[in-house]
């Protein structure tokens, strides 16, 4: 049978691409750990982070991690757990609108990289798929779109599996069902 340690879930936004993650880490029978990337700069952020708190079970592990992902992933991945990281694309966001990280995104991306190759447990990582529709305006909105596109095809080629979110239907675009 084959195994799936490392799994990305991409989507749109309200793809259904988080709730299909949590299924997964719910029905994978081991420990979770949600590590949450988001930061709540306004009341509409702070709103959606509220929802998905409502939505997760309560005997879940929660770590907020803004920055340190690789960090994150080396300290709390044991064979026996369930990492469920959401999201990949505001973790970019919080590296590259961070004048000292954002110097260094190619480390950043690295240390994510590795950390993910050495973890032992069950790591889920759910990233927003924006490189789908017309090119933006702005120089940090293009940088943005092709940062997390190269950072998607990266993971992609590492994972077990890719799975794909549409309208709340998962689609395997690598790995097995």
């Amino acid at each position: 049978m084959f195994r799936v340690n490392t799994e990305l879930v991409l989507g749109g936004a309200r793809s259904g691409k988080s709730s299909h993650a949590e299924y997964l880490a719910q029905t994978s029978g081991l420990d979770v750990i949600y590590i949450a990337t988001a930061t709540a700069g306004d009341e509409e952020m702070a709103a959606r982070i509220a929802h998905h708190q409502q939505t997760r079970p309560n005997h879940w592990a929660l770590v907020e991690e803004a920055v340190d992902l690789a960090g994150a992933i080396k300290r709390h991945s044991l064979p026996d757990n369930c990492l469920l990281i959401d999201c990949l694309t505001l973790w970019l966001t919080n590296c590259l609108f961070n004048d000292e990280l954002a110097l260094d995104w190619p480390g950043q991306k690295a240390a994510l990289l590795a950390a993910l190759a050495e973890a032992p447990g069950r790591v889920i990582l759910v990233s927003n798929e924006v490189g789908q529709g017309i090119v933006p305006m702005g120089a940090m909105s293009r940088r943005f779109v092709d940062e997390s596109g190269w950072l998607h095809q990266t993971i992609a080629r590492q994972v077990d599996r890719v799975t794909f979110v549409t309208a709340g239907i998962p689609q395997i675009l690598k790995g097995e069902a």
